[in-house]
């Protein structure tokens, strides 16, 4: 099973009513739920860790992750409410503004000993859960658990208007990195909290760090990852009509992390071990699935029989 941890939110996403005014349309969303949603859908056996409201909202987020095939038994259900994301577009970055005091995502804590590890390929961890005191103690504690066992995927996904203390919040990112085997950034992301820093020297200490791979996306120009045996790897972005880019930083995650478990690449040696060409491979199919998930509203991962990929 691979299994994805953190935020579960609504998007409401940018719309235009029948006048032509702005109007906002309710998407279920959130970086790490995307993450399983996408994971799901292309066929990996996939689990969702993090607290579900019981509100209506959260009854959207239910039924969207069920219909995607992502396994809710390891997720929280309680009657905090739930965060809620307003979205807008502003030169084609996706800026947000969250709702997120006292809610499910914010209230998750983690049960120990609820996760069988054993038979997790790869656990997935990010986003808005690690910015606040509570979700970054739970889920340091959930990936001391899982790293025995587990790879652990790890993308930021930065969310700055939520963070009160950069300093902090950048040591923090440093630490959930340093236990990670894979990073996955956008080019904003790295922006953020690396400035003008080169790529390659940053990514060069997070592969002697312990990362075995490290990816920044960087929109309608690609993706760029650095590894240690395969070396240097860009793959392009596909052309594509883009509705707007909301999830497809996820997609792209989701889809990569599919890509090595399909190529038994995923577990932590043999993702030390991946060659050039199966990693060029696993990075274009990624790029392609998150370029189809800019071509509709929302984080919209695709589903296996919408990828004309042959493994």
């Amino acid at each position: 099973m691979l299994i994805s941890c953190g935020d579960a939110l609504i998007d409401f996403v940018p719309t235009r009513n029948p006048a032509g005014r702005e109007a906002v349309m309710p998407a279920v969303g959130g970086s790490c739920l995307n993450v399983a949603i996408g994971m799901a859908r292309l066929g990996a056996p996939t689990g969702f860790v993090g607290g579900i409201s019981t509100d209506m909202f959260g009854r959207m987020i239910a039924d969207h992750a069920a219909a995607s095939n992502v396994e809710l038994a390891l997720a929280t259900s309680s009657d905090y409410q739930t965060t809620l994301a307003f979205v807008r577009i502003v030169a084609g970055e996706s800026h947000y503004a969250f709702y997120d005091a006292e809610t499910a995502t914010r209230n998750w804590t983690y049960r120990r000993g609820s996760i069988p590890f054993d038979r997790v390929e790869a656990l997935h961890v990010g986003s808005t859960t690690l910015v606040n005191d509570q979700g970054a103690t739970e889920t340091r504690a959930l990936v001391a658990d899982a790293r025995p066992s587990s790879a652990i995927s790890f993308d930021p996904n930065c969310r700055p208007n939520l963070v009160k203390d950069k300093p902090a919040y950048l040591a923090r990112m440093t630490e959930f990195a340093a236990s990670a085997d894979l990073i996955k950034m956008s080019d904003v992301d790295f922006a953020y909290m690396f400035g003008d820093e080169p790529y390659q020297r940053r990514a060069s200490a997070l592969l002697a760090g312990g990362a075995s791979l490290v990816v920044v996306t960087r929109g309608n120009n690609g993706a760029i990852a650095w590894h240690a045996g395969a070396g240097q790897i860009e793959v392009a972005a596909p052309k594509v009509a883009v509705a707007d880019t909301i999830g497809a930083g996820d997609s792209f995650q989701a889809a990569l992390l599919f890509a090595l478990h399909k190529q038994g690449r995923l577990a932590r040696q043999q993702l030390k071990d991946i060659g050039a060409e199966e990693l060029d491979r696993a990075l274009s199919f990624a790029a392609n699935c998150a370029g189809l998930t800019c071509t509709r509203p929302g984080a919209d991962p695709p589903w296996s029989h919408e990828i004309n990929w042959s493994w």
